[in-house]
């Protein structure tokens, strides 16, 4: 059931494996570019711990294991974004710049065998990365709320709202009867508002001395 309940939790697990991509992505640039941290001085003994220790597990055994492993995440993270709906959306509108995201994150590594120093290398090499990751999280997230709003439907329109209505005139002495029509399966009905005891809990208002009784 999609309660409030089960909502925050899809979101909160989102959030996780979103700043679990960010914090891989994080690593890889301080370990495929320490020789760029060693000279800014970000570099510490903790530090060098912790990446021998994740390095044992294989994630640094190749340039672009923990580089993917990172958007693989990324992705994940997305099949829980639900977001605003925006009915000017459009398919294009959204994979242009996942596209491109794709396309800047995937060959960013290019950068680290141009002819410069290693610390322009390494900050390049890290804010082309990074500005690819955020256009796949933008691409992504357009994408994914329009994939959804596509197979969910939108129960507020002219087929899904509707639903069988009265067609009987039903009528007694005190009765009102209000003629009406509605969509119903793609076709219009005729159909009838009736009051049959328009005393029973009605409620009257009115402003002071314009005539109530009790």
């Amino acid at each position: 059931m999609n309660t409030g309940e089960n909502a925050e939790a899809l979101r909160k697990i989102t959030d996780l494996v979103r700043k679990s991509s960010i914090v891989i992505l994080g690593l890889h640039f301080y370990y495929y570019c320490y020789q760029a941290f060693i000279i800014w001085g970000f570099t510490y003994k903790i530090t060098e711990q912790v990446l021998a220790g994740i390095a044992g597990t294989g994630l640094f055994r190749n340039f672009f294991i923990s580089k993917f492993f990172s958007l693989g995440l990324l992705v994940v993270s997305l099949v829980g974004i639900m977001g605003k709906k925006n009915e000017k959306l459009t398919v294009p509108a959204a994979l242009r710049p996942l596209i491109i995201g794709l396309v800047v994150f995937g060959l960013s590594h290019i950068l680290l065998k141009l002819d410069a120093s290693v610390q322009v290398l390494a900050g390049l090499y890290m804010i082309i990365t990074s500005l690819g990751f955020l256009l796949i999280l933008h691409g992504g997230t357009l994408l994914t709320r329009l994939l959804k709003d596509k197979l969910q439907g939108d129960i507020f329109n002219k087929l899904q709202e509707t639903f069988p209505q009265e067609e009987r005139l039903l009528e007694n002495e005190y009765s009102i009867n209000l003629p009406a029509k509605y969509n119903f399966k793609g076709k219009v009905h005729n159909s009838y508002i009736n009051l049959i005891n328009p005393f029973r809990g009605s409620l009257l208002c009115g402003t002071p001395g314009s005539g109530r009784r009790k």
